[in-house]
C-alpha cells in the first residue's frame, strides 16, 4: 500500500502551482516514467520535461526509482515520492507579537483570554470541535487545541490525547470547569426541564459531530433510549455555543445544548445538566510560544473575568494534568 506524504513548505506549494509540475507529479503517482515517456504523455520534448522534473526531485516530490540500461542507452525511471499528496500549511500574519492557531472545542473563556493577552499575542480561532481540534493539533494545522471529551470510564480528554499521540511529548493544562445544559428562550411557552422534553416538537438547534458537546448528548440520547429522528432539529447544527443561542435569541430555534455563559449572553433561560472539564492540549514544543496564555490561566484577572461571565468553575485553572 502506497503512502500519503503531506506537503509543508511554501517553497513545494509554489512550485505545484505551475500546472505543467502538478501533472508530471501526477503522471509519476500512479507509474514509474522516463522523461522519453512523460514527454510523449504530455507532447513535449524530453529536455523540456527534464527541466521540470529536476525542480520537482530538489523539492523531494520526485525520486529516481530505476536506472535501465540497453546495450548503449541509459535510462533513468523517475517515480513520485508518494502515492497521493495532501496540501497543508498555515499562512500566519507577520507581526512583531507571535501569532497561534487555536483549534478545538469553542469555549468563551478562551475568548476573554485572548482579547486579555491581544497585545502580546495573536491567538487565532479554528472552533471545529474536541475531536477535530486534536486531530487538527496532529497533523500540524494548529498550535493548541481545546477539548472536553468525557471517557467511558469517567475521565477527561487524558485517554484521547494518550491514543492520539503515543509519540509526542504532550502538555495538558485546565481551562476551567464549565457547566452546560439546555438553553431557551425567556418566557418559552414550551416546558423544557430535561433532555427527553427535546421529543415534544420544539425546534432544536444541535452542536457539529466529534464536538464534546454533541458527544454528550448522543451518549445520553442512547442511555434513554431515544431515537436521533424523534428531535426536530437533530441535523441542524452549528459549530459553536454562541451560534446556537445567537438562533434562539432570534427566534430560529427553541432549545439547544450549550454553556451558561452563551445562555446568558444572549438573555436566554437555562436549566443546567452537568460540570465539565475543559483542558487545552499542547506539545511540548509549543510551551515556551504559549506562555503568555498559560501564565495568565492562573491570575486573579482571568478568575475574575469568569465570574462575569457565569457558569465557570475556576478553582483548578492553570494546573497542569499528568499524562
Amino acid at each position: 500500500m502506497q503512502k500519503v506524504e503531506p506537503i509543508r513548505t511554501f517553497d513545494q506549494i509554489r512550485l505545484l502551482a505551475d500546472s505543467r509540475r502538478m501533472a508530471i507529479l501526477r503522471l509519476l503517482m500512479s507509474t514509474p516514467a522516463t522523461l522519453t515517456q512523460l514527454g510523449r504523455s504530455m507532447g513535449h520534448s524530453p529536455a523540456w520535461i527534464r527541466h521540470h522534473v529536476q525542480l520537482l526531485e530538489a523539492a523531494n516530490l520526485v525520486e529516481i526509482a530505476e536506472v535501465r540500461t540497453t546495450g548503449t542507452v541509459t535510462e533513468k525511471y523517475y517515480r513520485a515520492k508518494a502515492g497521493a499528496f495532501i496540501l497543508q500549511e498555515m499562512i500566519l500574519p507577520k507581526s512583531k507579537k507571535p501569532a497561534l492557531i487555536f483549534s478545538g472545542s469553542h469555549d468563551l473563556a478562551l475568548e476573554v483570554a485572548a482579547s486579555s493577552l491581544s497585545k502580546f499575542v495573536n491567538l487565532l480561532s479554528l472552533p471545529v470541535g474536541s475531536l477535530d481540534g486534536l486531530v487538527n493539533l496532529r497533523q500540524g494545522l494548529c498550535h493548541i487545541s481545546g477539548a472536553h471529551l468525557l471517557d467511558e470510564n469517567g475521565e477527561y480528554n487524558t485517554p484521547y490525547i494518550r491514543r492520539l499521540f503515543p509519540d509526542r511529548d504532550m502538555e495538558m493544562v485546565t481551562l476551567a470547569n464549565r457547566t452546560q445544559g439546555l438553553m431557551f428562550r425567556t418566557g418559552s411557552p414550551n416546558r423544557i426541564q430535561n433532555i427527553s422534553d427535546l421529543t415534544s416538537g420544539i425546534r432544536f438547534v444541535n452542536r457539529n459531530p466529534g464536538s464534546g458537546t454533541r458527544l454528550w448528548f448522543d451518549h445520553e440520547l442512547k442511555k434513554m433510549g431515544i431515537p436521533p429522528d424523534a428531535i426536530r432539529g437533530y441535523g441542524q447544527v452549528v459549530k459553536t455555543h454562541s451560534e446556537a443561542a445567537a438562533l434562539i435569541a432570534n427566534g430560529k430555534a427553541d432549545a439547544a445544548l450549550g454553556l451558561q455563559a452563551a445562555a446568558r449572553q444572549y438573555g436566554l433561560d437555562f436549566i443546567p445538566l452537568f460540570e465539565e472539564r475543559y483542558d487545552l492540549i499542547l506539545p511540548r514544543e509549543q510551551e515556551k510560544s504559549l506562555t503568555p496564555l498559560l501564565d495568565y490561566l492562573q491570575t486573579f484577572n482571568f478568575r475574575s473575568e469568569l465570574k462575569i461571565l457565569s457558569g465557570y468553575n475556576t478553582a483548578h485553572s492553570g494546573e497542569q494534568i499528568a499524562l
